[in-house]
């Protein structure tokens, strides 16, 4: 009989019991206690995966809308679509290239400065307090993963801690929305398959997959959109330990069929 040990697992424990995260805090730190005091400390090879905006709110990065002047571009594509002009000049700011623009409905579809496709920049209203606040990505995901990475292995004695900065994008050619990750530190975000042998032993010549996005999607399924849970410990993956960031996952345009 094969031992129970052995039977490939995964285990997704939402990290519970944290209060509002407030600019400054030390999500490491804040992660670290939170898991112990419920009962499942930080292990070897687990991964930790924290929302954007729990990363965004300890970085500061409100913007408070009174303070945006919007230009006339925003102004022509909020009067269309009964949007905020304020909110679509800041969209506007945040955005490098526009790949797709829906005047109806206020909707940009652009690449973010740090390489992102997504709508709107990623600019975020939701559990965010004030009338005229919005929320942006961070400033650089793969630092602040690196940075939650130092503290929490800082605070437990942990090897090979993976952290995943992750957020909720939609996907092109597919209803629904998924989460994918934004900034990863300690793994690498591909794991590829190329070169190595499948069942029947046919060498495997494309597959490389996106390993810290799937992460991010499974961790989601416990932390939700509505749940108050920041955090999230996936266990069970038992990935090697390497130097990375989640440009990996950012396909070069030159390779990209659809821009």
């Amino acid at each position: 009989m094969q031992n129970a040990m052995d039977i490939p697992r995964l285990e997704i424990i939402g990290i519970t019991g944290l209060p509002e995260i407030r600019p400054g805090d030390r999500l490491g730190k804040m992660f670290v206690e939170a898991a112990q005091a419920q009962g499942t400390p930080l292990d070897d090879h687990d991964v930790l995966v924290v929302a954007q905006k729990a990363v965004s709110k300890a970085e500061g990065r409100f913007v408070d809308l009174r303070t945006v002047k919007p230009k006339a571009h925003a102004l022509q594509l909020a009067e269309r679509s009964g949007k905020d002009a304020r909110l679509i000049q800041l969209v506007l700011l945040e955005t490098r290239h526009i790949l797709k623009l829906d005047p109806d409905r206020g909707l940009i579809i652009g690449e973010t400065r740090h390489g992102f496709v997504c709508a709107n920049a990623g600019i975020d209203a939701s559990n965010v307090p004030g009338e005229d606040t919005v929320l942006l990505l961070p400033e650089d995901p793969d630092a602040s993963a690196a940075r939650i990475r130092e503290e929490a292995m800082a605070e437990e004695d942990v090897r090979a801690l993976g952290v995943v900065v992750s957020d909720t994008f939609g996907r092109a050619f597919r209803e629904g929305h998924t989460d994918v990750a934004l900034g990863v530190a300690g793994f690498r975000a591909i794991v590829d398959y190329r070169g190595m042998r499948d069942a029947v032993g046919k060498e495997l010549r494309v597959t490389q997959m996106a390993m810290a996005d799937e992460i991010a999607g499974a961790a989601e399924m416990v932390a939700g959109k509505a749940n108050g849970i920041p955090a999230v410990i996936v266990r069970g993956l038992k990935l090697a330990e390497a130097k990375t960031d989640a440009k990996e996952l950012l396909r070069d345009r030159k390779n990209d069929l659809f821009r």
